[in-house]
Order: structure tokens, then sequence, then C-alpha cells
């Protein structure tokens, strides 16, 4: 008979290792607008700050004009713009508006957690 090997116990800080590798991973987000209308403008800005503050250079952003590109909001099942979509990392979400509520951006891109604990550290 095969003798069982004991199963592996994660320790806290090899956890605390994969969740902060987590936060490392790149993140791939895709902007669909309206032509150069001032809500799409501010999307834009809007959302420029918040990478930079909360991903500094840790992301790739798409924007993309649905009035260039009429086929693709039908593909991506886009029926509001502004509308981010965050393809990277897990979990797809989708944030309608102009990005102005930076704490619903930030909760939709997984980033809220990440910044709180980074400014009681």
């Amino acid at each position: 008979m095969k003798e069982k090997k004991p199963k592996e116990k994660k320790l806290p800080h090899e956890f605390d290792l994969t969740i902060s590798k987590r936060h490392m991973d790149k993140y791939v987000l895709r902007l669909y607008i309206t032509g150069t209308t001032s809500r799409s403008i501010l999307a834009i800005t809007n959302l420029k700050k918040i990478c930079e503050e909360y991903l500094g250079g840790r992301y790739e952003l798409e924007v993309i004009d649905l009035f260039q590109h009429p086929g693709l909001a039908m593909d991506e099942q886009i029926i509001a713009a502004p509308t981010l979509i965050k393809k990277l990392p897990l979990p797809f979400r989708r944030i309608i508006g102009d990005m102005s509520n930076k704490e619903k951006v930030l909760l939709g891109l997984d980033l809220r957690e990440l910044k709180s604990k980074q400014d009681s550290t």
C-alpha cells in the first residue's frame, strides 16, 4: 500500500503573500465612449487619475469610440456609454458612468481594500 502524504497547510504569512501578489496583477481595462462628448472626456480623465493613483502603471487602458466601431457595442453587450469593462484580473466587471464616483470605480476594480490597507501601514 502507498503511504498517504500529509496535506500541506498554508501558513498565515503564505496566505498574505498570495493576497499581496494578487494586487500586483496587471489590469486590462476597456472604456467604451461615444465620441468626444463632455461625458466621454470626463470618464477618460477620471479613470486615468484613478488608475495612476491606485495602479501606478500596472494597467492597460484601451479607449474605444462606439461611433467609430459600432459593432463592438453589440459584441460586448454595451447598453450605455461610457462603460468600463475590467477584463483582467478576474472577476470580469462592468462600470457604467463618467467614473466620477471614485468609491464605485474602486469597488468595481477591487481596489478599495488595497488602498485602505496601504493607508493603515
